[in-house]
C-alpha cells in the first residue's frame, strides 16, 4: 500500500535518542577526551560538533523565512541563477570588444572591464561596447580609471535613452579599502561617488560603491573577519554618503559586494548566507522604503589566497569546490580565477577552463535550479547563525571604536588581521594546515616553470598609481599568497643549479619502515630535493652502500623507534661525514642518538619549513 505524504520515511524504525548515540560514541572512545577528539574548535573562534540532530536548530533563530524573504539568509530572490562573470583587462579597446564578443558567445553572463587608461575616452567607451547587448547581460568597471568610466557610461545610456529597468551596471569604486587600506591614502569625503548617484538618477540598477571584501581573505583574515571587516566598511560608506545629504534609499542600493570564497567548503556556504542576513538587519536599521535597499548583492571571487605556482593543475580542483560553495550559497555572480593566474598573464585555455567550471554547475549539476540547497541542513544552519553571531560581535566592536576608519588608523584592524595571517602561515609549516601540492603530496618531478621568477613568490606591496606615499603611522593590509614561503624555498632549490639527492635508507620492520619513508619523501620533496626511495634493504650495510653508489647528499633512516637504537648508530659509522644522517621519527632513544653524533630529525612535530631552509644551508644552496 503507496504511503500518505504524512507518513514518515522509515517510520517503522524506532528513533534513537541523543543519549544513545553519546553513549555508543563514548564507547568507541575507549576513554579518549570527547572535546579534544571529535570537537573542532576554528580560528574563527567556535567549536564546532561532530554531528547535529533537529533538535539543535531549537536554537537557530533564523529559520522562518523563506528564499527571497527578509532577512534574506536562504537568498535575495525565490531562484538561483548566478551570473557566469569574466575578466577582461583593456588596453585596446577594439582588441577587448572583440574578447568580450567572444567569452559571450561561450557562456559568459556578466563581464568586468578593467580599465587603468585615465585617458580613456566616450568614443573608447563606444568601442569597447560595440555590439554588446547592454540590457542582455550584467557588466562592471574595475581599474583606476573607473570613476571617468562611470561617467562616461551614465552619459551614453542617458543619450541613447535606455530604459532603466535594461541597466544591470556596477564600478568598482571602492575608497576605504583599494585607497586607504591597501595604501594608506586618505579616502576623502566621497564626494565623486555621490556625484555619480545623484547624476544616475533614475538608473536604480547601477551600482558605484563595491566593497571589497576579497582583499581582506587575500592577507589572511579568517572568514569572520572577512565578514565583519566588509560589514564595517559597508556600513562606514552608508554614514558617510547620508552625512553628504543622500537618502537610504540611494545609497543602499548603490552597494555591491566582493567576497572570496576559499576551500573551507561549508563554511564559506555559511559565510554568503549569514552575510545577507546580518546586512539585511544593518541596512533596515535607518528604515528604507525600497525593500531591494537591504538585499546583498554579492559577487563571488575563487581565492587567490590558497592559489599555488606549483603543481598549478591543483587549482582548477581548489576553484571548482569554491565555486560550489557559492553556487549554493546562493550569491549573485561567480568568477573562478584560472588556475595559472598567480604566475603568467592567462592562456585562452585556463580561462576558458575556469569559465566552463560554472557551465557545468549549472547545465549539469543543475545547481542554478535548487535555491538554498543548503536550507534546513543541520549542520549548516548552526554554522551560519555561529558565524552570523561571531561576526556581528567584532562588527558591533569595530563600531565601539568609531567605525572601520578609526579602528584601522588605531592599528585594531591590521594587528587582526596579521595575528590570524600569522596562524596560517604557522600553521602551514607545521601541517597542521594542508595545501596540497606545496606543504604535503607535492609533485616529485616537477620544476619551475621559466616564467615563475623571484618576484612571482614574493609578496608586492601596493603601490599608488599617482606615486602617493601612505600617510604616516598607517599600517597597510598586504594582500599574498599562503604558498608563497614553500614556493621561495623550492624556487631557489631550482634555480640553484644543484639536485641534491635524499635517499630512504629502509631496513628493520618493513611496515614502519615503508610508512616513514613515504614520509619523508613528502617532506623532502616540499623543497625540490630529488628523493630516491626503496622497498627494504637487508643490512644497513647494503643500504649505506646503495646510498654512496647513488651519491646521496642526505640519507634518511628509516626505522622503527626500537630498532633506532642500534640501526641509526652503526649507519652513522658507516657514513661518517660523506652524507647528512637523518632520523625520520622522534624516538624515545634520541638522547643517545644524539651523543653518538646523530642531530638531524624530522617527524610530524617538526616545522617543516624551517628544517627544510636549515637543510638547504647546510647543503650550500
Amino acid at each position: 500500500m503507496a504511503k500518505s505524504k504524512d507518513e514518515k520515511l522509515f517510520a517503522e524504525f524506532p528513533p534513537v535518542s541523543t543519549e544513545a548515540w553519546e553513549a555508543v560514541i563514548n564507547k568507541d572512545l575507549k576513554g579518549a577526551d570527547y572535546e579534544k577528539k571529535l570537537v573542532w574548535r576554528t580560528q574563527e573562534g567556535f567549536n564546532v560538533r561532530p554531528y547535529y540532530r533537529a533538535e539543535d536548530l531549537k536554537n537557530v533563530k533564523h529559520l522562518q523565512s523563506a528564499p527571497g524573504e527578509f532577512p534574506y539568509v536562504r537568498g535575495i530572490k525565490k531562484d538561483n541563477n548566478w551570473l557566469v562573470r569574466q575578466t577582461i583587462y583593456v588596453t585596446d579597446p577594439r582588441e577587448a570588444n572583440a574578447k568580450a564578443l567572444d567569452v559571450l558567445m561561450r557562456g559568459a553572463e556578466s563581464l568586468c572591464f578593467v580599465v587603468k587608461n585615465k585617458e580613456f575616452t566616450s568614443e573608447d567607451l563606444d568601442v569597447l561596447l560595440d555590439g554588446i547587448e547592454i540590457k542582455a547581460i550584467e557588466l562592471n568597471f574595475d581599474g583606476c580609471a573607473v570613476s571617468k568610466v562611470a561617467e562616461l557610461f551614465i552619459d551614453k545610456v542617458q543619450q541613447a535613452q535606455m530604459n532603466p529597468d535594461d541597466v544591470v551596471v556596477s564600478f568598482n569604486i571602492d575608497p576605504l579599502i583599494k585607497k586607504f587600506s591597501l595604501k594608506g591614502r586618505e579616502c576623502g569625503d566621497l564626494s565623486k561617488i555621490k556625484n555619480l548617484i545623484e547624476k544616475s538618477s533614475p538608473y536604480k540598477r547601477m551600482r558605484f560603491v563595491t566593497v571589497n571584501g576579497q582583499v581582506f581573505n587575500s592577507c589572511g583574515a579568517t572568514i569572520v573577519q572577512e565578514l565583519a571587516l566588509t560589514l564595517s566598511v559597508a556600513h562606514e560608506y552608508i554614514v558617510r554618503l547620508l552625512e553628504s545629504g543622500l537618502s537610504v534609499d540611494q545609497v543602499a542600493p548603490a552597494i555591491k559586494f566582493n567576497f572570496s570564497v576559499s576551500s573551507n567548503y561549508f563554511m564559506e556556504i555559511a559565510k554568503f548566507r549569514a552575510a545577507r542576513m546580518l546586512w539585511a538587519n544593518i541596512a533596515s536599521e535607518y528604515h528604507p522604503s525600497r525593500g531591494c535597499a537591504v538585499k546583498m548583492r554579492a559577487h563571488a571571487i575563487t581565492s587567490q589566497y590558497n592559489t599555488t605556482v606549483y603543481d598549478p593543475y591543483v587549482n582548477m580542483l581548489r576553484g571548482t569546490t569554491e565555486a560550489m560553495s557559492a553556487a549554493i550559497a546562493g550569491v549573485s555572480s561567480i568568477e573562478v580565477t584560472p588556475f595559472d593566474q598567480a604566475f603568467e598573464t592567462p592562456t585562452e585555455f585556463s580561462t576558458r577552463i575556469a569559465r566552463n567550471v560554472q557551465l557545468l554547475l549549472k547545465e549539469e549539476s543543475h545547481m542554478n535550479r535548487v535555491t538554498d540547497a543548503a536550507g534546513g541542513s543541520y549542520y549548516i544552519e548552526n554554522l551560519t547563525q555561529s558565524i552570523a553571531e561571531h561576526a556581528w560581535s567584532l562588527f558591533r566592536e569595530i563600531e565601539d571604536k568609531g567605525g572601520y576608519v578609526e579602528a584601522f588608523k588605531s592599528g585594531f584592524i591590521p594587528d587582526l588581521i596579521e595575528s590570524s595571517a600569522a596562524k596560517n602561515d604557522k600553521n602551514l609549516a607545521t601541517r597542521r594546515q594542508i595545501l596540497l601540492g606545496t606543504n604535503q603530496y607535492p609533485n616529485f618531478n616537477e620544476t619551475a616553470a621559466d616564467c615563475i621568477t623571484e618576484s612571482t613568490v614574493t609578496p608586492k606591496a601596493p603601490t599608488c598609481c599617482c606615486g602617493h606615499a601612505p600617510m604616516e603611522g598607517i599600517r597597510v593590509l598586504r594582500p599574498y599568497r599562503l604558498s608563497m614561503p614553500f614556493e621561495a624555498l623550492r624556487l631557489k632549490t631550482d634555480r640553484s643549479g644543484k639536485a641534491p639527492k635524499v635517499f630512504m635508507l629502509t631496513v628493520g620492520s618493513l611496515a614502519f619502515a615503508r610508512a616513514r619513508a613515504q614520509f619523508a619523501c613528502n617532506f623532502f620533496a616540499c623543497a625540490g630535493f630529488r628523493v630516491i626511495d626503496n622497498n627494504r634493504f637487508a643490512s644497513v650495510e647494503e643500504g649505506v652502500q646503495a646510498a654512496m653508489d647513488a651519491q646521496a647528499e642526505i640519507i634518511v633512516i628509516c626505522s622503527s623507534d626500537d630498532e633506532y637504537a642500534t640501526l641509526a648508530p652503526e649507519a652513522k659509522q658507516r657514513i661518517g661525514d660523506k652524507a647528512l644522517l637523518v632520523v625520520a621519527g622522534d624516538p624515545a632513544c634520541r638522547p643517545e642518538l644524539e651523543s653518538a653524533g646523530i642531530n638531524h630529525y624530522i617527524s610530524v612535530k617538526s616545522n617543516v619549513l624551517e628544517t627544510l631552509l636549515a637543510y638547504q644551508k647546510e647543503l650550500g644552496i
